[in-house]
């Protein structure tokens, strides 16, 4: 899966550990996200939009598979 993290990110500034406190998740969390190694839960996908203030299919892409 594709996803638009770390040019959200990038955009307000933020470090990938700022980001994981706000998600209340670990800096190594963000950085596999972003690199995709990792897809997030539903639950954490959710709070990723709502932080983003964008709906999910705006964030995560389904990749090449």
């Amino acid at each position: 899966m594709n996803n638009l993290i770390r040019e959200l990110r990038s955009e307000r500034g933020w470090s990938q550990a700022e980001l994981a406190q706000q998600l209340d998740v670990s800096r190594q969390t963000i950085n596999a996200i972003e690199t995709g190694k990792y897809d997030p839960s539903l639950p954490l996908a959710f709070k990723i939009a709502r932080l983003f203030g964008m709906p999910i299919e705006m964030i995560f892409v389904p990749g090449e598979e």
